[in-house]
């Protein structure tokens, strides 16, 4: 079942090195202290903007809270509401603090800040308001589980409850934390799926959390995201399939090594398995598989596309395998074959079929890795790709990024994988 993740805050965190700045800004704050000269202190309107205004009401939560310091610096910004802590960064000449992500809907937020005049005097300044309540508002779900694992080829997927219009407003409140450093991209399948994908296989072992910061981004003209979605999954090792159709034979491939080669038979003529990386989806055993003469529970299979190619066991066209293609569009294995893989097997995993006279379909199955980096990073609202590292994530350009140094059919598919032989 798809994941909904997990909504415990509304805001996002800092990432560390901004959390500790905003630490250091905090402790400052509890020193606090008198004036350093002598006379009337300034007056704090004078000294501190604040925006949103004192008394503002029905404000737009995706304008976020600006703190400026007209004559000094900031020594503190605290904001209280009730969806938890409200993270911000602060400007390097220390003159201007602003909220990292939209604010909540509906929410009242009370805001204080402090600063240092240039005289060295201490001024504290206020804002309480509220936000708007949206008339319509959207839900986001993951498909991810928490804390399961999947292949290295697996997407991050995502969906909403509505179109969104605004997609650059929605891929900028996303973040990643990777265990190891990720290179990827956000890409739109439609205007209510949007995944994302390495630019080349996950590295094994790597634990991700995502968290979409959507609560008060306006994803539509007058809808608005009202929750954050959080959730932290694993990705495995690394598993995966070529399977020959010409050759009529797959190899098979664990951490890097080639561990075996097994004999198969893939679709007749007419019936022919489309080529492609895919990845694998779900699995039973059996799976009650149904067609033109014939209705039968088949053992250990493993899916890889939408409309019914399997990888399983055919006890029945062992004789066939490795020599001729007899099936309906499925892989037959031999039987011990098809159960070792079915044990070792999580979905993502990736299989690319190969040496087909049929190209394959575009979303027939998770097809991600039907195209190049170059096409899959142009799918981006922001045309940006994504560095993600234990620290968090950025946007930056494709065109910056070093080289790709992985290669097919370990590190990456080959282009064009889903094109016909």
């Amino acid at each position: 079942m798809p994941g909904t993740g997990t909504s415990l805050r509304r805001r996002g965190r800092l990432p560390a090195a901004a959390a500790c700045a905003i630490a250091a800004l905090l402790a400052a704050a509890c020193q606090g202290g008198s004036p350093a000269g002598a006379g009337e202190s300034p007056k704090a309107s004078d000294q501190l903007l604040i925006r949103p205004a004192n008394g503002s009401s029905g404000v737009n939560p995706g304008s976020g809270l600006t703190v400026t310091a007209a004559h000094g610096k900031i020594t503190s910004v605290q904001v209280a509401d009730a969806g938890g802590p409200t993270s911000g960064t602060l400007n390097a000449g220390g003159t201007s603090w602003h909220s990292t992500w939209a604010l909540g809907v509906s929410q009242h937020y009370t805001v204080t800040a402090r600063a240092v005049t240039s005289s060295g005097q201490t001024v504290t300044g206020s804002s309480t308001f509220t936000t708007l309540t949206p008339g319509r508002t959207a839900t986001t779900m993951i498909f991810e589980g928490s804390r399961q694992t999947y292949g290295v080829g697996m997407p991050i997927m995502l969906t909403f409850s509505h179109p969104v219009v605004d997609k650059t407003a929605v891929e900028r409140a996303l973040q990643l934390r990777t265990s190891n450093p990720v290179v990827g991209a956000w890409s739109w399948d439609g205007s209510t799926s949007l995944n994302f994908r390495p630019r080349s296989y996950w590295p094994p072992d790597t634990v991700v959390s995502f968290t979409g910061h959507l609560d008060g981004v306006q994803e539509a003209p007058g809808v608005y995201g009202a929750h954050t979605l959080t959730q932290s999954f694993t990705i495995g090792s690394s598993l995966i399939v070529v399977a020959s159709t010409s050759s009529h034979y797959m190899r098979l491939y664990r951490d890097g090594q080639l561990i075996d080669r097994w004999p198969i038979s893939t679709g007749r003529p007419g019936d022919n398995t489309p080529n492609g990386t895919y990845l694998t989806i779900d699995k039973g055993n059996p799976v009650d598989m149904v067609g033109p003469g014939y209705n039968i529970e088949v053992p250990w299979s493993v899916r890889f596309t939408w409309t019914g190619d399997y990888l399983h066991d055919a006890y029945w066209s062992v004789g066939e395998q490795g020599s001729v293609n007899v099936s309906h569009g499925c892989v037959n294995m031999p039987p011990a074959d098809a159960q070792a893989y079915y044990n070792m097997e999580v979905p993502g995993d990736p299989v690319t079929v190969t040496g087909s006279p049929r190209a394959g379909a575009w979303d027939n199955g998770w097809t991600e890795w039907f195209l190049p980096w170059p096409r899959y990073v142009a799918g981006s609202a922001l045309h940006m790709a994504v560095e993600a590292g234990p620290s968090g994530s950025t946007f930056v350009n494709p065109s910056a990024l070093p080289a790709a140094t992985a290669t097919a059919p370990l590190g990456q598919p080959d282009p064009n994988n889903w094109a016909a032989s």
